[in-house]
């Protein structure tokens, strides 16, 4: 590679470095002019061979699987998700250059954060970060905790655009958005990306959120023990024949409804868990309310108003600890703090979900501990293996990011 930079160097002494950049180019999808008459190797940046992209757009999906929140207008590309890979990790979109996505969305942790809240460029974010795994595969279309995104292409600059998360806010002396812009511009292989991606070097905001939410739909999780036996059966309603009874009973519990009385206490049944999570994405349903949890980290405040969740797959790493928290407050350190926080709702606040009480009643389930530990052994059964070894989610600088 050295000696073809050199052979190109002299050539564009000579002034025909085009012709030079025009052979190379078409054999070598890692060399690039880029757009001066330098020209770089792509390989001396990144870890990715240009030549043979890692396979985005055409990922196996098991066959029960439905929802998909893709917009017709922004399908999934190699090109188009490996620009989203690199935006994804390059601390540069921050504005002190300290943070990037991946930075509060971690691989290790099913793109979550196992901080409470996470740390930005200007100090602690203001919500326990969302996990992304599968975020492609719901009918939800808005996202944070607050649903105050109407999309995921929306909502993947609005971090940038934040003040404290990344600092492109225009605020107390911070650049704005068009000063990202410029910086991305000066930046001499990003010019040639989004070309490729796009079909035009144009670099501005639709192309970047467009490229990173390419990028974070693409990041997938089918390969957990729950898939290896949801395709084995007709429906979730089954027993799964590889589950143990106890998972089976944890998937029963989950699936099915509970019987409550007047006074919201729960007769028979289940917990109604797949209300509001539907098998076999396990994403957030559309139309539901407030599940009762209120607080603001940090604060005596209260949040009535928030009601999204990233989808339960992955809850639990492969290494069989929790990736984080759980709630929009990180109220809940483990899974049996969060199946306690259901089995009694301690608020009937107006936004509470009404499948979260009987009449103006919050549900009391009662659940036993051979029934919480059932529906936790369930919930394990939901961790894949590869998205947190995959080197295509993984970050692909030679020296630079997290």
């Amino acid at each position: 590679m050295k000696n073809v930079l050199k052979v190109l160097s002299c050539a564009i002494v000579m002034g025909c470095a085009s012709d030079n950049y025009d052979s190379v180019n078409s054999d070598n999808g890692n060399i690039i002019d880029d757009g001066s008459g330098v020209v770089i190797d792509l390989s001396d940046y990144f870890n990715i061979d240009f030549n043979s992209l890692d396979n985005y757009e055409n990922q196996p999906i098991p066959n029960y699987i439905n929802e998909d929140n893709t917009p017709n207008g922004n399908q999934i590309t190699d090109e188009g998700a490996t620009l989203g890979r690199i935006l994804f990790y390059d601390n540069s979109l921050s504005f002190n250059n300290t943070v990037s996505c991946a930075s509060c969305h971690k691989q290790a942790s099913a793109f979550g954060d196992i901080d409470d809240v996470s740390l930005g460029a200007n100090g602690i974010t203001g919500r326990h970060s969302m996990r992304l795994i599968n975020a492609r595969f719901g009918d939800e279309t808005n996202f944070f905790w607050d649903e105050r995104a109407n999309s995921l292409e929306q909502q993947t600059t609005m971090p940038i655009r934040d003040h404290a998360e990344m600092g492109f806010s225009g605020e107390n002396g911070n650049p704005d958005f068009n000063d990202l812009i410029t910086r991305l511009e000066a930046v001499n292989y990003y010019p040639e990306l989004f070309l490729r991606a796009f079909g035009s070097e144009t670099i501005n905001e639709t192309q970047i959120q467009n490229a990173l939410s390419q990028f974070i739909r693409s990041i997938q999780s089918f390969d957990s023990k729950y898939d290896d036996n949801r395709a084995l059966v007709n429906n979730d309603n089954q027993p799964f024949p590889n589950f143990t009874n106890q998972e089976n009973t944890g998937k029963q519990l989950f699936m099915q409804p509970p019987n409550l009385n007047d006074q919201g206490v729960r007769i028979d049944g289940g917990f109604g868990c797949a209300g509001c999570h539907g098998a076999p994405e396990f994403s957030i349903a559309e139309n539901r309310g407030n599940n009762g949890v209120i607080g603001v980290f940090g604060s005596d405040a209260i949040d009535i108003t928030v009601t999204r969740s990233p989808t339960l797959r992955d809850l639990i790493g492969a290494n069989g600890q929790s990736n984080g928290a759980f709630f929009h407050d990180a109220s809940a350190s483990s899974l049996e703090d969060v199946l306690l926080h259901y089995n009694a709702i301690e608020t009937n606040n107006p936004n509470l979900d009404n499948r979260l009480r009987s009449g103006n009643n919050p549900q009391q389930l009662q659940m036993t501990t051979a029934e919480m530990e059932a529906v936790i052994a369930f919930l394990s059964t939901l961790t894949g293996e590869n998205v947190y070894s995959d080197e295509k989610w993984s970050n692909p600088f030679v020296s630079n990011g997290e």
